[in-house]
């Protein structure tokens, strides 16, 4: 989700559910503990609970982001060995970690010492040629050793040559299964799954079958409406599913308070465009958005504007 979960993106998906764990962008730790790019931390209290997701491979590098992490306040610190794309790999981190169980124990062990908030994994059933029956469990033994107690399963190999970061989303098989195996296997663990979700139907199937959590990603960013809106209700029974369009309103003194700080709409309303997925006017609304946000002064009268494109949620 680079480029996708920035601070922006996290406030409006906090306005659609108030229960949901939401996951920074994936942030190197080299960025943050030798490059001081500590602006890539920035989020808005209204944002927790929220994680924050480190790429590395080197465990004092690593410690030291987690430790950087958790003092501006995040919730969790979760390492990414599952992004399979070219300039991971070339930084020896992401999906290539599957291929060194070691290291990421030793980085999980580094980063545990260093803060009190949960350190998790984010990992893939296994790379390239692995046999996935035989190195996940292998995999979760050791960083359930060095004291990771959550892990988040997607459930499909990255190819790391051959395919393409978005070829990697789609093409390799999903084996489900195997992560409800391991579910079993590792009872103790905190169990979630990653990969092929699109509804909170689907979700629910795999928590009635005993999984402790489901990550949605590409769909929660596309229909977050379908996604987040109901989430609270559907899931966590608790709460009732938000209207869009009072999410939008919500969300004019925040666009209000980015633009007198320098900001520009477009960096805001390029998350909303999936607001309104599914319902009459949504091709009109994204429409509307996409062009006006641009426009030099462009201000949060564009939002409201698109919405005389989108019906009443009782008229649809």
């Amino acid at each position: 989700m680079m480029d996708w979960t920035d601070r922006h993106c996290r406030y409006l998906h906090r306005l659609l559910s108030a229960e949901t764990l939401l996951y920074t962008e994936m942030v190197t730790a080299p960025a943050l503990v030798r490059g001081g790019a500590l602006h890539l931390l920035d989020y808005n209290p209204e944002e927790h609970p929220v994680a924050l997701q480190l790429g590395g491979s080197d465990p004092q590098e690593l410690e030291k982001a987690a430790r950087i992490g958790a003092e501006a306040g995040y919730d969790e610190i979760n390492l990414n060995c599952g992004c399979p794309s070219d300039r991971v790999q070339s930084g020896t981190f992401g999906a290539v970690l599957m291929k060194d169980p070691k290291r990421v124990a030793d980085c999980v062990m580094a980063m545990r010492e260093a803060v009190d908030v949960d350190v998790t994994v984010k990992c893939r059933i296994g790379v390239d040629d692995q046999e996935p029956r035989d190195v996940l469990p292998a995999f979760l033994d050791q960083i359930r050793a060095a004291g990771c107690q959550r892990v988040t399963i997607h459930a499909r190999k990255a190819w790391l040559q051959g395919l393409s970061p978005k070829e990697n989303r789609d093409i390799p098989p999903l084996d489900y299964d195997l992560v409800h195996r391991m579910k079993a296997d590792f009872s103790d663990l905190h169990v979630s799954l990653n990969g092929g979700i699109a509804s909170l139907d689907d979700a629910q199937v795999h928590l009635d079958a005993g999984l402790d959590g489901v990550m949605i990603g590409r769909a929660a960013y596309h229909q977050p409406t379908d996604i987040l809106a109901e989430a609270d209700m559907q899931i966590y029974q608790s709460g009732t599913a938000r209207d869009p369009i009072a999410i939008v309103q919500q969300m004019v003194p925040y666009v209000d308070r980015h633009l007198a700080n320098g900001g520009r709409l477009h960096q805001i309303t390029r998350h909303m465009l999936g607001l309104f997925a599914g319902r009459p006017g949504a091709r009109a609304w994204r429409r509307a958005l996409s062009e006006g946000a641009v426009h030099e002064g462009a201000g949060a009268e564009v939002m409201l504007r698109a919405l005389d494109h989108v019906a009443p949620l009782a008229e649809v």
